[in-house]
């Protein structure tokens, strides 16, 4: 048993899903240096993970919850506003065949990465206006941020740079269109019409002569 400043803070700390270094110097006792010099000391033992700068959780948190699940919130965490979007939501709904190497999500801050214990972390801007066509799953009850398989399309389509339309929407991106339906299609020209993109009418036309073959 590390010992933190008695049982009950070192219970309320591993209660929580993540926590601030304000947070911790309540709970711990310490502040300044000493807070420093603890957290660190924690740290190298393994019992503290480091998300980001300032916010951590207790490795017994990790060990009791549902890894994949906590990553996702965690995601929508490091920076907010966030959704989880792109290359992430289309592996994870089969419309790329392309492994998950990191968590891709959409901000309305500017873009950032992070990396920790956890994985890679990648953040993309998005104007406010396109800041939309997310869901809301709740887990553990808490609320986790995912775009629809449409709009994560949409985002990383508009996003991306493409230089060949036709041509890379057909063959090269690899994408599993079997698995983007009508309705998928409905909801995309939603945000096409949304963001006003020459582009993205380009690509939105191009798509619709996909699924009438």
């Amino acid at each position: 048993m590390i010992s933190i400043s008695g049982i009950k803070h070192q219970k309320s700390l591993e209660s929580l899903p993540y926590f601030t270094k304000s947070q911790a110097s309540l709970l711990v006792g310490k502040s300044g240096r000493n807070l420093d010099g603890k957290l660190a000391q924690l740290s190298r033992l393994g019992y503290l993970v480091s998300l980001k700068k300032n916010l951590y959780v207790t490795d017994t948190y990790l060990n009791s919850v549902d890894r994949p699940h906590y990553i996702e919130l965690i995601a929508n965490t490091l920076r907010s506003p966030s959704y989880l979007s792109l290359e992430y939501v289309l592996a994870k709904t089969g419309l790329t065949p392309e492994g998950i190497f990191s968590l891709e999500s959409i901000t309305l801050k500017s873009s950032r990465a992070f990396s920790n214990l956890l994985g890679n972390f990648a953040y993309h801007s998005i104007k406010p206006l396109l800041f939309t066509g997310y869901r809301q799953t709740e887990w553990e009850d808490k609320i986790i941020l995912e775009a629809t398989p449409a709009k994560a399309l949409f985002d990383w389509l508009y996003l991306k740079k493409i230089t060949s339309l036709k041509t890379e929407l057909i063959s090269d991106l690899r994408l599993n269109w079997n698995q983007f339906s009508p309705a998928d299609y409905d909801e995309f020209t939603k945000y096409v019409n949304l963001s006003n993109s020459p582009k993205m009418h380009s690509i939105s036309r191009i798509i619709k002569t996909l699924h009438a073959r």
